[in-house]
């Protein structure tokens, strides 16, 4: 998908960031509230917030401040998360707290989630006070099923629905509002934000053990290393015989990368793969049909696109 036809969209929201964040005291908080906008993101949720609002015949510029902040919510955790994750690298670059150290990094992320309630609009401020309790709520479990060796499909699906698909909702379903949407249209657009959310995370998954490296921006079968319960492990050891041999190299605190070279083989042998890929496909087609509900529009179409680009990304 072509992402430079929003180019306008994309610095009006960067200038806005930059207004929030560049030439502020103390330097070293800001720079690292900044670190990860600097080091580029698709920018993909606040996008989504402006084209819902259009969608149902509102200007993005409505919109706006409220795209900033679901930005601004994303980077903050995504910043805390990398804590959590010891993640070295984000974007293929050094992740905030390899940079300026944990604690200015934790900070950051309090900085960031405390200016997005400073510029959303007041509307919206609930909707998103709620959205980032379920993020929040997806992250913990998220860790708990690190410690487990058994995770349902289900008990996933509702953390990957707090954790990552709760903010696309959350985008679209207050682009609509704002844009004036009707019950119908925003309940629709939500539903959309919802089921693309959901495919988004679980291409992740894929990517995880599929991607380049270099485009991934992370070392490849990080989740492995992390023994995290992505939908591909959760799958594989409900179906695969060698399910032991998986749980074993999972529950292991340090992994050689032959091992998790014999994780990635497990899960494609056992069709974990395959059918992880059909789930996305249902989830996107699902997307779809929640946009037939909103007026035909060249925003329409854009959000079909980004549905589509959901699983032809790369990275």
């Amino acid at each position: 998908m072509d992402f430079s036809k929003f180019e306008d969209r994309f610095t009006r929201i960067d200038l806005e960031i930059q207004r929030l964040l560049e030439d502020k005291e103390p330097k070293k908080l800001y720079n690292a509230s900044n670190h990860l906008t600097k080091a580029g993101g698709k920018r993909m949720r606040p996008l989504l917030c402006l084209l819902s609002c259009e969608s149902v015949g509102g200007d993005f510029k409505s919109a706006l401040p409220t795209a900033v902040s679901i930005e601004l919510i994303h980077t903050f955790t995504l910043i805390h998360d990398d804590i959590m994750d010891r993640d070295e690298l984000r974007r293929g670059f050094p992740a905030v707290h390899t940079v300026y150290g944990e604690s200015t990094a934790i900070l950051a992320g309090d900085l960031l989630f405390s200016k997005a309630f400073e510029i959303c609009n007041p509307e919206i401020a609930p909707l998103l006070g709620k959205t980032t309790s379920e993020i929040c709520e997806g992250q913990e479990l998220d860790m708990e099923f690190a410690d487990r060796d058994v995770v349902s499909e289900e008990e996933y699906m509702e953390m990957i629905q707090k954790k990552t698909a709760s903010l696309f909702a959350a985008a679209t379903r207050s682009g609509a509002i704002l844009g004036n949407g009707t019950k119908d249209q925003v309940n629709a657009l939500a539903d959309y934000g919802i089921n693309l959310g959901l495919a988004f995370q679980i291409w992740d998954d894929i990517l995880d053990i599929t991607a380049d490296e270099d485009k991934l921006g992370k070392p490849v079968g990080s989740d492995i290393i992390e023994g995290k319960k992505t939908l591909l492990i959760v799958v594989a050891i409900s179906k695969s015989p060698k399910s032991e041999n998986l749980i074993e190299i999972l529950n292991k605190k340090e992994k050689s990368k032959q091992e998790v070279g014999r994780a990635i083989e497990l899960l494609y042998e056992c069709g974990a793969v395959d059918y992880c890929e059909d789930k996305v496909k249902q989830l996107i087609k699902n997307a779809h049909l929640a946009l037939k509900k909103i007026p035909d529009s060249k925003s329409r179409d854009d959000l079909g696109d980004i549905a589509n680009f959901v699983v032809q990304r790369e990275f």
